[in-house]
C-alpha cells in the first residue's frame, strides 16, 4: 500500500530521529516517562525563514539552530534535555535534499546533546518555511533557575561573548566585512547552548535567562522580575576578537553589540562575594563567564555606563518580535 505524501515524508526523513517514546512516529502522540523524582521543564521557540534565519543558510545548520535555541531555554533553567516535539510548515516543492540536510543537522545535535524527537506535525504552506520546536527537559524539584530573584547588590554575570550573533547576521547580509575564519557568521548560525553552565549554577545563581533579544533588553527582564534596577558597564561586556576588531574600527556598532540579540549566552545574577565560586563552577562547566555590572535599588531599569562612568543612551535596547 502506498503511503500518503505526509506519512511517506515522515517515514523517509523524520522517523530516523525518533526515540523510544515516539512510538516510531506511528501514533498520534508520544509516551514519556520522566526520570523519577524530577520536574519537567518545557519551552517552545519558532523560526521563520527571512526572520530568524536566512533562506540560503545551509539546511543542516538551520536544523541545528532550531534545536539549539530551544536547548538554550533549558540551559537558562538549569535543566537536562529529555526530548522534543517539532512542527515543520514547508512550501510545496521543498527539495528532498533540503529535508535530508535539515534532518542530518538535527541528528548530529541529537547525538551531541543526548535527546531525540518524540513527535510533531508536518504541513504544507505557501511560504515562507516556518519551523517550531517544543523542548522537554528535567530538573530536581525546586532547583530550576528562574528570571525572578535578583536583589540589589547582586552581581551581573554573562557567559561567553556578546554581539557575535548580531554582527554575524550583518556579515552574512553583506553589511559588514567577513572576519578571518568566519567566526561571526558561524556564531549567528550555530549558537552554543550553555547547558553545563546552567546546571552548574543551580543553587548559586539567584536569577537567570538566556540572551536572545539583546543583552540590555534581556537584563531589563531580570530587573522587572526582581523589582530592582541594574548598572551595566559597557566596557566590561566580553567580546570575541572578531567583534572587538569590528568595534575598534567602528564604535557606532556598540548599540548593535549590546542590543542586537542572537547571542544565546546565559545572563545571571549571583550574590556579591561569590565571584570565586561562580568562576570555579564555570570552569568546571568549561564556559568562560564575566562580571559586567550590578543590580541596584530603584526602578526596574538598566543604566549603561561607558568606560569613564558616564551614562550611554542607546537608540535601541533589543529585538522585538512585534
Amino acid at each position: 500500500m502506498t503511503l500518503p505524501g505526509e506519512f511517506a515524508l515522515i517515514a523517509r526523513h523524520f522517523r530516523k530521529l525518533a526515540g523510544p517514546g515516539a512510538l516510531d512516529l506511528a501514533d498520534d502522540a508520544a509516551l514519556l516517562d520522566p526520570p523519577p523524582g524530577r520536574q519537567l521543564v518545557l519551552a517552545a521557540d519558532a523560526m521563520v525563514a527571512g526572520v530568524h534565519f536566512l533562506p540560503e543558510d545551509p539546511p543542516e545548520e538551520i536544523g541545528r539552530k532550531l534545536l539549539r535555541v530551544n536547548l538554550s531555554d533549558l540551559a537558562a533553567m538549569g535543566a537536562v534535555p529529555l526530548g522534543y516535539l517539532m512542527t515543520t510548515a514547508l512550501p510545496p516543492g521543498t527539495p528532498e535534499a533540503w529535508l535530508a540536510g535539515f534532518v542530518a543537522g538535527l541528528a548530529a545535535d541529537q547525538a551531541e546533546y543526548g535527546l531525540s524527537v518524540l513527535g510533531g506535525d508536518t504541513v504544507s504552506i505557501p511560504g515562507p518555511t516556518s519551523l517550531s520546536l517544543t523542548i522537554l527537559g528535567h530538573v530536581a524539584p525546586g532547583a530550576a533557575l528562574r528570571r525572578a530573584g535578583a536583589r540589589p547588590g547582586d552581581e551581573i554575570w554573562v557567559s561567553g561573548s556578546i554581539g557575535d550573533g548580531a554582527l554575524g547576521l550583518r556579515v552574512l547580509q553583506g553589511k559588514l566585512p567577513a572576519d578571518a575564519g568566519g567566526h561571526l557568521a558561524r556564531r549567528y548560525r550555530l549558537p552554543q547552548p550553555r547547558l553545563a553552565l546552567g546546571q552548574a549554577l543551580s543553587g548559586l545563581a539567584r536569577a537567570a535567562m538566556d540572551v536572545s533579544d539583546g543583552l540590555v533588553q534581556d537584563l531589563g527582564h531580570l530587573c522587572r522580575a526582581g523589582g530592582c534596577g541594574a548598572v551595566l558597564r559597557a566596557d566590561a561586556v566580553p567580546l570575541s576578537p572578531a567583534a572587538a576588531a569590528l568595534l575598534a574600527g567602528d564604535p557606532a556598532l556598540l548599540p548593535l553589540v549590546l542590543g542586537g540579540g542572537d547571542d544565546y549566552e546565559l545572563l545571571f545574577a549571583a550574590p556579591s562575594g561569590e565571584a570565586a565560586e561562580v568562576a570555579a563552577r564555570a570552569a568546571r562547566a568549561g564556559v568562560p563567564v564575566t562580571r559586567i555590572g550590578a543590580f541596584v535599588e530603584g526602578a526596574p531599569e538598566v543604566q549603561v555606563l561607558d568606560a569613564a562612568g558616564a551614562p550611554l543612551t542607546l537608540p535601541r535596547l533589543g529585538w522585538s518580535h512585534f
